[in-house]
């Protein structure tokens, strides 16, 4: 049987690699390849597709063993080099797309538990992208290294800190204490190289370029109606909408934070055609889009509101979203690498998926981090400005509940200073700046389960007490 070759080979490759470096001689029946594969050279290179209970172009036979550094899989109903991957259903509906199936369906599968360790850090390979270059000396960040010696409760029993690391599905995790890093880890075969994906914490960074954007007098007022600067919303939903109530989640269009990919509605839907499929831009779904609430009364968090604010910059600027954060945030923040935003379509079509896209390395969120605790500053240098920080930062509402507050596109604690930018399984930036403390998790939650939040809460709340010995 002649080796069927996708797109995205080297992603199936590094799987494989990391689970022989692991001492693992079995590929558990989850793994799923569409053909022979051996890794010394013999038969040409493939990937793998990793799900449970979803078929991928003809029903899958028992996986054998793995015998020195080959690996073969024998698949029922693919006997030619002609066989070919079946799309999902979900995604199969609706507008073609002419991205590879492969590649469509590794996106469909990205957030699950048995491979989003993996894809979260390697969005570039799944996605077109746009670099947001570094440039210069990077930010020097001291460090003094400790162990992490102390407990934390939840749920009324005890754990010492180390094991938060493995109970709450972390990629790497870093603390800084007083301007100084006193805990730096990788795990699952990243390293400071490693480009993690931040999801919503993308948010954050949004609304520092709207901060940005009025500092440099492309937005005269965020009490403008967003119209004003893109008239093409006239239409739907966002037409009394002001880029105030959008930063504070209350611009009351009606945008379900909903991915119910079985009964989609508009949110998981959006998401398929744009993300998934790129036969749509994100934010093109607010151009009809309903109303739910008066504007400014209802907090509803939504991607779409995020997203909307990201088509404002490219519009006041004349740029790009990348361009931007490079000149107002990446570059002056010292960043020590590059870092990306994944896009919603092709080059010369896509946008910058500035609601959840933007990837960095640990280090680089730290900066981003500790230059909100520093009040916007780095070095003594101002990048954004500090009365802007302040605003993102103060509750809209109450705070009450598991969740706590939100200002500008970041969440709120409870009876406290503390504040975070969050993203989708478990992505933190978590900052207090009562106690100088910023914590960055970059984890691979499981999807639908709560648990590892409220657990993450407990240690955030012990980490900010703990004095480094």
């Amino acid at each position: 049987m002649a080796a069927q070759v996708t797109t995205i080979r080297n992603f199936g490759e590094r799987i494989y690699r990391r689970r022989v470096s692991a001492g693992r001689t079995q590929i558990p029946w989850t793994v799923r390849l569409a053909s022979v594969c051996d890794f010394e050279g013999t038969v040409e290179r493939t990937c793998v597709h990793v799900r449970r209970n979803r078929q991928m172009g003809g029903k899958m036979k028992k996986l054998i063993n793995l015998g020195g550094a080959a690996m073969t899989v024998v698949m029922l109903n693919i006997t030619t080099a002609g066989a070919q991957q079946r799309l999902p259903d979900e995604i199969a509906k609706g507008k073609p797309s002419d991205v590879p199936i492969a590649t469509q369906i590794l996106r469909w599968h990205m957030n699950d538990g048995d491979v989003n360790a993996f894809a979260f850090r390697n969005m570039d390979e799944l996605f077109t992208i746009r670099t947001v270059p570094h440039s210069g000396a990077a930010w020097v960040l001291p460090r003094e290294d400790h162990k992490l010696d102390f407990s934390y409760e939840f749920n009324g029993k005890t754990f010492i800190a180390e094991d938060f690391l493995e109970r709450s599905y972390t990629n790497a995790f870093l603390v800084m204490k007083n301007g100084k890093i006193v805990t730096e880890i990788y795990r699952n075969n990243s390293d400071a190289s490693t480009r993690f994906m931040g999801w919503s914490m993308t948010k954050s960074i949004t609304a520092m370029l709207v901060g940005a954007a009025v500092a440099d007098g492309y937005i005269a007022s965020i009490d403008d109606p967003v119209v004003k600067y893109l008239p093409e919303l006239k239409k739907g939903g966002y037409r009394e909408v002001t880029l105030r109530q959008i930063l504070e989640m209350r611009s009351g269009v009606d945008y379900e934070e909903r991915y119910d990919f079985a009964n989609p509605g508009i949110a998981a839907s959006n998401h398929i055609n744009a993300l998934v499929k790129n036969v749509a831009r994100f934010a093109d779904a607010g151009l009809d889009i309903g109303t739910a609430a008066k504007p400014g009364e209802v907090f509803a968090y939504k991607t779409i509101d995020t997203a909307i604010l990201g088509w404002v910059i490219e519009r006041v600027t004349g740029g790009t979203v990348a361009a931007y954060t490079t000149e107002k945030l990446w570059e002056p923040l010292g960043a020590e690498a590059d870092g990306f935003y994944i896009m919603d379509g092709k080059p010369g079509v896509g946008r910058e998926f500035s609601g959840a896209g933007f990837n960095a390395t640990l280090r680089d969120w730290a900066r981003f981090g500790q230059m909100l605790v520093n009040e916007g500053t780095v070095d003594g240098r101002q990048v954004v400005n500090s009365d802007w920080i302040k605003t993102a930062r103060t509750p809209v509402g109450s705070e009450a509940g598991p969740e706590g507050g939100y200002g500008f596109q970041f969440w709120t604690r409870e009876g406290s200073e503390a504040y975070k930018a969050l993203g989708l399984q478990g992505q933190y930036v978590y900052v207090d700046p009562d106690t100088q403390t910023v914590m960055v998790k970059l984890s691979y939650f499981p999807p639908a389960d709560d648990t590892p939040y409220a657990e993450t809460e407990a240690f955030f709340g012990a980490l900010t007490n703990w004095v480094p010995k």
